[in-house]
């Protein structure tokens, strides 16, 4: 089932090279991009404005969630401090599902890689869910499965201001220095990414990826689902990996399906969220994940 060539390894490396310059790139001046979106938007200021329970505030929260970078695991803290500041439990739950789904990684990478078109499609099904999920969750009373002991501030270990006393240092060199560590930590993530999009395209058969992921296979949407929702993947390596899967014949709505299973939830998120929500709660937002998946794999299906 694999093809062990020199026309493959050469075909590997060539694709290697291409996705670590070009992802690279497009991650730096994105990252560094919402960094200085982030200096005129505080986190401090998200709380406050999450706590509008009218429509807008729902697409305010989803619009937000769109400029914070944070993946599935990343966000679970952030969503404490939400509790705490007394945000809108609507508005919130938004935020939780829009964050790691329209992160502008996940936006600008697609962008870059599939075209507009797809980026359009995929921004509009994960807004549209995640206000209406929120919108819905409220109007149902959920509120009552968050856990009590989430409320609770810790004890405070902020540094205030002697954090950076005795330094000058411009903003735009602070928004650097945040996006060149940020991309330090995620580079093994990369990496990995790039490497298995990599193999994939230069060594799996074309034959086998258009036979089990294809437009022609049903199931092709809901097993993406499966394999993604209980992994825990980067965007920085979904996506190199989703562009080799096309590559080789995967169906544009099991690529959707794989990217927004993965990114929205993951094991390591559900166990997270159990320590602040209650299993009903819990079983809900894994159920709008899995919906997001089925409406936009085929969804994109039935429109292109």
């Amino acid at each position: 089932m694999i093809e062990l060539t020199p026309q493959a390894l050469t075909q590997t490396l060539n694709m290697f090279v291409f996705f670590a310059v070009e992802l690279t790139a497009l991650f730096l001046a994105i990252s560094y991009l919402v960094g200085v979106l982030q200096h005129y938007i505080p986190p401090a200021k998200i709380p406050q404005i999450l706590s509008d329970k009218q429509g807008k505030g729902y697409v305010i929260a989803a619009l937000l969630g769109a400029i914070t970078p944070f993946c599935s695991c990343s966000t679970i803290p952030f969503l404490k401090g939400l509790l705490r500041a007394k945000a809108g439990f609507g508005t919130m739950m938004v935020f939780l599902f829009a964050s790691p789904l329209l992160n502008p990684i996940i936006i600008g990478l697609f962008f870059f890689t599939f075209g507009w078109q797809v980026t359009l499609f995929y921004f509009v099904v994960a807004m549209l869910v995640s206000v209406v999920a929120g919108f819905t969750l409220e109007k149902f009373g959920f509120e009552k499965y968050i856990k009590r002991q989430a409320y609770q501030a810790p004890a405070d270990r902020n540094c205030g201001s002697t954090c950076s006393a005795g330094k000058t240092v411009t903003p735009w060199r602070k928004i650097w220095h945040a996006t060149w560590k940020d991309f330090k930590s995620v580079l093994p993530y990369l990496i990995a990414g790039i490497a298995i999009g990599s193999i994939i395209y230069g060594f799996m058969p074309s034959e086998y990826i258009a036979q089990v992921a294809s437009d022609n296979n049903p199931w092709a949407v809901p097993a993406a689902a499966v394999i993604g929702v209980p992994l825990y993947i980067r965007a920085e390596a979904v996506i190199p990996l989703s562009a080799a899967l096309v590559a080789k014949g995967m169906s544009l709505g099991a690529v959707m399906s794989l990217i927004i299973g993965s990114a929205g939830a993951s094991l390591t998120e559900v166990i997270l969220l159990k320590s602040i929500f209650k299993p009903p709660l819990v079983i809900a937002f894994v159920s709008v994940v899995i919906s997001m998946t089925v409406v936009a794999g085929y969804g994109y299906g039935l429109i292109f």
